[in-house]
């Protein structure tokens, strides 16, 4: 896999990636489907938003839009779904538009970019650096160090990998938010004080986080919407269970977009702990304020607000309030 990555590399090395307005010369065929339309979507914070549609003609559509490339965009036939991830150049792209499992059979051609981010996703044991490294001027490694490595790096790691990025990527969204991530985490290290905030409970009542610390206080993001979350919510109900009358609390974070969905999933997973969201997704201000790029995710502070861990998770958090706790 890794002499595939190199191929890629030798010939995109030359490709410069400095974003311009164009208009697209996208063409492309819908199957397994009888969607009337096709919608263009733009790429931010994790979240895809409708920025053209075109109607489809005898199985057939095409995009003349205005729009930056090269960049990250979404192709769909249903704005309640996640879309097609396509990355979009200047010139020619065809598109073969299958929405069945997740558009994994929808095939895009014409975009070294496409092919890239293909072959990345493709690949195992990915080094991050190495692969910015091999591929500095490409829009896709800018991408994926801040879709899919932001959460698993240090700041001082994610400082050292948009160093490696060619100047022509510097000014792109995802080094800005990059660097703003940075130093929201540089703020967030083990020994630091947690920050505080006020967010509206399912009933509609501000809570104050530093109103409610007491002993020890898991702030935990998740959403009913994250599996990996649902999943782990049974270890998080267990340790509250456990050791809540010895000190241990929670405030439950959710990055949900719809109140019912929030409100049935604290009901179906027992979470009987105090819950706060601004039903954003994730656009939510407190976890930009936490530099949560992931969920599941956590911190857990003392009665003082300092943070003693992060991202605990299973029988790493049981073992961690034993040994707190004394117990």
């Amino acid at each position: 896999m890794k002499k595939i990555i190199l191929g890629f590399t030798l010939f995109f090395g030359a490709h410069q990636t400095q974003a311009q307005e164009s208009n697209l010369q996208l063409k492309g065929t819908v199957v397994d489907t009888v969607a009337q339309y096709v919608y263009l979507q733009k790429f931010h914070n994790k979240m895809f938003t409708t920025i053209d549609s075109v109607k489809v003609k005898d199985g057939s559509f095409s995009f003349k839009t205005k729009v930056k490339t090269p960049e990250l965009y979404g192709l769909s036939v249903n704005t309640e779904s996640s879309p097609l991830y396509v990355f979009l150049e200047k010139g020619p792209i065809t598109v073969k538009l299958n929405p069945k499992k997740y558009y994994s059979s929808s095939v895009v051609e014409g975009s070294v970019s496409q092919d890239l981010f293909e072959t990345y996703k493709k690949s195992k044991d990915v080094e991050i650096s190495k692969f910015i490294t091999e591929n500095p001027k490409s829009i896709v490694s800018a991408y994926v160090l801040y879709r899919n490595w932001s959460y698993r790096l240090s700041p001082e790691k994610i400082r050292e990998n948009i160093v490696l990025l060619d100047k022509s990527l510097q000014s792109t969204t995802y080094v800005k938010e990059l660097k703003d991530l940075a130093l929201v985490l540089d703020g967030l290290a083990v020994g630091k004080k947690a920050p505080d905030f006020t967010a509206n409970d399912p009933n509609g009542k501000p809570i104050r986080f530093y109103e409610n610390l007491k002993g020890y206080t898991l702030v935990d993001f998740w959403a009913s919407w994250c599996g990996p979350c649902r999943r782990e919510n049974p270890n998080i109900v267990k340790a509250y269970k456990e050791f809540h009358d010895k000190g241990f609390n929670i405030v439950g974070i959710s990055l949900d977009k719809k109140k019912e969905n929030w409100i049935k999933g604290i009901q179906d997973d027992n979470l009987t702990w105090l819950h706060v969201s601004d039903l954003l997704f994730w656009n939510s201000a407190v976890a930009k304020l936490y530099g949560i790029r992931a969920i599941p995710g956590n911190y857990l502070v003392d009665s003082n607000g300092i943070i003693v861990a992060k991202n605990l998770q299973g029988e790493e958090l049981q073992a961690t309030l034993k040994s707190l706790l004394a117990l």
